[in-house]
């Protein structure tokens, strides 16, 4: 091991608070909510000696709004929530995607809807992640399956939020947030981290909404020399209002256009046993696991499946799904939920091979011999 580095024995929620650390975030604004608590409160004991800031809010709309106003000020900024704060938040990512300012929102899953069961496992705000603040836009949506996961997919979202000008969305799980393991806390200096770019041209010419060749606009800090306008109106480079159709068109392709046209970025896949494989599970987060697990036993049976884990949920990976399904005798898809990832992996089945879903709702976690009943269910159907 990098003599750097360290190993300890923490909770998932843990690891994606030293995560933020590590990333360069030193502003937190929240509200605490189950099963999440442990991030805020993690903070609020470190954010101050790193000679960061946290806040506890009065709600999770207020929180938001705060972390949007202190990325706009210059800091990289964090909140964690779970599905009714989630909601509330919608809104406000909406204007901070609009107004195109770099933020992380961690969402621990938890059984719902409404209030539903506070303190248990889901993964049902797949779609909500993607599609819950109303206009088209694009997002960038990780999902851990592993403690280890939490920590470096958290490094991860801040890049890629301050890259693209984005907010990035963490959609963790309760099983994964409070699960204990040993993790690699990877010391600075061995991990990259990313910052927003900084204009380079005389202040009087800064427009803050003016794309550099690369498609994302350079961003200054509130309170810089730079003039910063910043709007949750369409607006023009400049940041004034501009209601004319084809800036309405510029900007609102230029959302989902900075996501989409750099996927082979942003899309992260693992692939486990799939060289030889018949059959394929598509997964994520913490239905990782059991998917693993499952083809173990799989294999131990001689039925030759490999798994598919998806890192990145949103952009969707299209290519890497459809290649797959077009090599492969049939796919699985376990899910907390009632089949939403599903959807996607159906969308891009040119092949017309059978897609099967393993869904339950009952707040209790798939367990692998569930995912193997349906193996061994469509091997004999596709021999």
């Amino acid at each position: 091991m990098n003599p750097n580095n360290s190993i300890r024995f923490i909770q998932g929620n843990e690891a994606i608070a030293e995560g933020a650390f590590a990333a360069g975030a030193r502003f937190y604004a929240g509200y605490p909510i189950t099963p999440s608590s442990e991030i805020a409160e993690i903070s609020s004991r470190r954010l101050p000696q790193l000679g960061g800031l946290y806040i506890q809010m009065e709600d999770e709309i207020g929180s938001i709004a705060a972390v949007i106003g202190a990325s706009a000020s210059g800091k990289k900024s964090y909140t964690a929530t779970s599905g009714p704060g989630f909601s509330l938040m919608q809104e406000n990512l909406g204007v901070a995607v609009m107004a195109e300012i770099p933020c992380v929102i961690i969402d621990i899953q938890r059984s719902g809807p409404s209030t539903g069961l506070a303190t248990k496992p889901a993964q049902a705000d797949v779609m909500q992640s993607r599609w819950g603040t109303h206009g088209d836009h694009g997002i960038i949506v990780l999902s851990p399956s592993s403690v280890q996961e939490c920590f470096d997919l958290t490094i991860t979202a801040f890049n890629f939020s301050e890259k693209y000008r984005t907010p990035v969305i963490l959609l963790a799980d309760e099983i994964v947030g409070h699960m204990k393991e040993k993790m690699i806390i990877r010391k600075p200096g061995t991990y990259d981290v990313t910052d927003r770019k900084q204009p380079a041209c005389d202040p009087a010419d800064y427009k803050p909404f003016q794309a550099d060749a690369d498609g994302i606009a350079p961003l200054a800090a509130y309170g810089s020399r730079f003039i910063v306008r910043l709007t949750g109106s369409t607006h023009d480079e400049t940041g004034f209002p501009n209601s004319k159709p084809e800036n309405a068109d510029k900007f609102i392709r230029h959302y989902t256009d900075k996501i989409e046209n750099n996927k082979d970025d942003i899309v992260m896949t693992k692939e486990y046993k799939l060289e030889d494989a018949e059959f394929a599970v598509i997964t994520f987060g913490c239905s990782t696991r059991s998917a693993l697990e499952a083809m173990d036993l799989a294999r131990g049976e001689g039925i030759r499946v490999g798994v598919l884990q998806l890192v990145t949920i949103w952009p969707f990976a299209d290519s890497q799904v459809r290649a797959l399904c077009s090599r492969m005798k049939a796919i699985i898809v376990p899910e907390m939920n009632l089949g939403q990832i599903i959807r996607e992996v159906c969308r891009v089945n040119d092949s017309g091979i059978p897609v099967i879903g393993v869904n339950k709702v009952n707040s209790e976690a798939i367990t692998p011999f569930e995912i193997m009943e349906q193996i061994r269910e469509v091997s004999k159907c596709r021999k």
